[in-house]
């Protein structure tokens, strides 16, 4: 029979022609509007002066504030143009609003002799009709410098005494001590917000007068007082991603079983793997495992610490805030996930190797320099990040401290550290796999997948030696890291593993899983690359980011999830047969991860990333149920499961008694806990986003926005227990079954 289009694309020769083909232009668009970047981002004005000649800031002053910014991880507080976190004030948006607020009475006053509270509604429209003058006609940045009105010069001086209080005297309504930074700073600090709020307020050069009209940030935030919404752009874009969505996932699900799925005649499943010994190696990974699970468990306890200061900020809870502040802790949450779950990809890796090869490291004492080094990293890091905060490494926050941006916050010696531990982990993972004898798709995809998440990293990197001037140049590049390392390379590596495992296991056979995992890596490569495009349209980037990070969306999933269900089948029929399956630990936290990742990328991951929805859901507690399900389950259960494969290798090799009560109770513990988790920060998630909509964004970031929602705060107890007895439970039974293990009787 002659083979149609569709045969061909989904041979395996196809699949793989397609990969390189769609990877090819990807990543030379990505190149190309990084190239074109500079002409999009909002510039860094010599100076900013009132009318009057009075010089209110400079360009000094901004990088300068940058840098306080920076140093005293205001970031991990509140936002920046929406980025960051939800406890504090969007800095931006405080500015941009107080100004407008100012300016309300200031036109009032000259214009009607009376105060903003006192106008009738027509007096009040014409007010307002001038305070868009004031704040989109008479002020433009650009970068030979930007006047403002007397009007609006007041108003900045208003915001840097504002500022200044709040910064030094600190903010007990919101879990914010203050004690740490000095006036001077703030007010350097407050240059460098004022300069978000131009790039929030003014528009962009250009634009003027069209239809098309529209600030450096897109028109984000949202703000009442002067008219600013969304253009209907976002709302054309947001329905053609939901019609492309919905009809190339009625595509996917019929390419999968059409063409995936369907078992040729006489195919058999490999038998799952027999482990009577480990190398010398894998033996050296025992260490790991614990240190992981005790990371993990740690991270899980700061969570919980974080929890109960969003449900009440004005009290202490065990410790004082003073010496335990809401920001340093959550950069120190944030960085332990991404440290555990790395390190349990490097156990993975090195767990792996050795059986592809069929041989051992020459040096396997090499596995044992790795673990010190990651050892230092971590606790150099945590310590870096705790002074660096907290004002005690003034001198050398950058390189010993912590950098202030984040999820990538660590001090820039650290940062280099884990970018050599991260390569060394690849030479040592590749110097064993090429000598494989059948060098398959599948380890091919592991070793180069491995290779790009060690050297994405360094991209969040530039310039080597100090921080970035622009901030919207510094976001970018953070992105790269962020998204294109769990949307695209740790996607990679993920459908790499799981291919790998469900026929080691005897699960899935070869041929299935090579061509469902080319067909995955096609669709993480076709959405994942340019899909970083969604964090930057309100930031300064151009418009055309609204198209390119809407349309590029939450595909790559599926595959995964209907590989897991093809695998879920043939382990039941394996079950029904008789056989004597050994690996049921691991594989559970393999499908969860899966099922997790598609709930929580797939699902949550649609619900804010429509531009639409995007666009008032913008640092709000709706983010959370889409970051902490698609980490934990997409990342985070594989790495434990890396952890209970290396467990349970060990227990056959050993002879020793396995038991999975404890396994299974707090897999579903975690579990359950984690998808309630999303309950309470959906709800208030919508509330504030309806608030954003109808009342402006300024009051969604207000405390008294979530006030009503004190109910939720509280109920976030239970999934937090919950996921604190399942993390609890895998340190406990992984470090049971390691070492306290009897042998099994003969």
């Amino acid at each position: 029979m002659k083979e149609n289009f569709l045969d061909k694309f989904m041979s395996r020769k196809g699949l793989t022609a397609s990969f390189w083909t769609i990877a090819l232009i990807m990543v030379s668009a990505l190149i190309y509007y990084t190239a074109n970047l500079q002409k999009e981002v909002p510039p860094l004005p010599k100076e900013v002066k009132s009318v009057s000649g009075e010089v209110l800031y400079t360009y000094d002053d901004i990088v300068e504030g940058k840098i306080y910014f920076q140093q005293f991880d205001l970031m991990d507080w509140g936002t920046m143009l929406g980025m960051g976190a939800y406890m504090g004030p969007d800095f931006t948006t405080d500015f941009m609003h107080y100004r407008i607020e100012y300016l309300y009475d200031y036109y009032a006053q000259k214009m009607y002799g009376k105060s903003a509270k006192d106008l009738s509604d027509v007096e009040r429209g014409a007010v307002k009709e001038r305070v868009k003058e004031d704040v989109k006609k008479q002020t433009t940045l650009l970068e030979n410098g930007t006047t403002y009105t007397d009007a609006s010069a007041e108003a900045y001086h208003k915001n840097v005494k504002y500022l200044t209080k709040l910064l030094v005297e600190g903010d007990k309504d919101r879990a914010f001590a203050g004690g740490v930074i000095r006036p001077e700073e703030a007010v350097k600090i407050a240059a460098f917000v004022d300069w978000s709020q131009l790039v929030a307020s003014s528009i962009r050069p250009g634009t003027e007068g069209t239809t098309h009209e529209r600030t450096w940030s897109n028109n984000w935030p949202p703000e009442p007082l002067i008219d600013q919404d969304v253009s209907f752009n976002s709302h054309k874009i947001s329905l053609y991603e939901f019609l492309i969505l919905w009809v190339l996932t009625i595509f996917v699900i019929y390419l999968s079983y059409a063409y995936l799925f369907k078992k040729e005649k006489d195919e058999k499943l490999e038998p799952a793997m027999k482990i009577t010994k480990l190398f010398r190696s894998q033996n050296k990974l025992l260490k790991y495992v614990p240190v992981v699970a005790a990371l993990f468990f740690i991270q899980m306890m700061l969570g919980a610490y974080l929890a109960h200061l969003y449900a009440n900020p004005t009290e202490d809870f065990v410790f004082a805030q003073s010496l335990l502040p809401f920001n340093v802790l959550r950069s120190i949450h944030t960085q332990l996930a991404i440290l555990w779950v790395a390190v349990g990809w490097l156990v993975g890796g090195l767990l792996i190797a050795p059986w592809v090869a069929n041989q051992d490291h020459k040096y396997p004492w090499l596995v044992d320099v790795l673990w010190v080094a990651l050892v230092v990293v971590a606790v150099g890091s945590i310590i870096g990040l705790y002074m660096g905060a907290t004002g005690q490494m003034r001198d050398v926050w950058f390189w010993l401290g912590n950098e202030g941006r984040e999820l990538l916050n660590l001090g820039r010696v650290w940062d280099i550290g884990l970018v050599i531990g991260l390569v060394f982990w690849f030479l040592l993972v590749f110097s064993l796999i090429r000598k494989a004898k059948t060098n398959n798709p599948i380890v091919s995809t592991i070793i180069w997948s491995a290779f790009a998440i060690a050297t994405l990293y360094i991209a969040g990197m530039m310039p080597i030696h100090k921080i970035q001037p622009n901030f919207t140049v510094d976001d970018y590049y953070r992105w790269w890291v962020i998204h294109l390392w769990v949307e695209l390379t740790f996607e990679l590596f993920a459908a790499g593993v799981i291919a790998f495992f469900t026929v080691s296991l005897g699960l899935v056979s070869q041929r299935m899983a090579t061509k469902t995992m080319m067909f995955e890596l096609f669709l993480i490569m076709m959405s994942g690359t340019l899909g970083v495009g969604h964090h930057y349209w309100w930031q300064g980037l151009d418009e055309h980011w609204i198209a390119i990070g809407g349309i590029f969306s939450a595909l790559e999933p599926l595959p995964l999830a209907l590989l897991i269900i093809e695998a879920i089948k043939n382990k039941k029929e394996k079950a029904h047969s008789g056989d004597d399956f050994k690996f049921s630990a691991p594989f559970m936290w393999i499908a969860g991860s899966a099922v997790l990742n598609f709930i929580g990328a797939g699902i949550f991951g649609m619900v804010i990333n429509t531009p639409t929805i995007s666009y008032y859901s913008h640092g709000t507690y709706l983010i959370m149920p889409h970051g902490h399900i698609a980490l934990l389950g997409a990342f985070g259960y594989i790495s434990i499961a890396f952890l209970y494969m290396t467990t349970r290798a060990n227990a056959m090799a050993k002879g020793l008694v396995w038991n999975e009560k404890i396994t299974r109770l707090s897999f579903w513990s975690l579990t359950i806990g984690v998808v309630l988790f999303a309950l309470p920060t959906f709800i208030i998630g919508m509330e504030q986003t309806q608030a954003a909509s109808e009342l402006g964004y300024f009051y969604t970031r207000t405390r008294a926005a979530v006030a009503d929602m004190d109910g939720w705060m509280w109920f976030r107890i239970l999934p937090d227990t919950l996921m604190l007895l399942g993390g609890g439970g895998v340190l406990y039974d992984l470090t049971t079954k390691l070492f306290f293990s009897k042998k099994e009787v003969a």
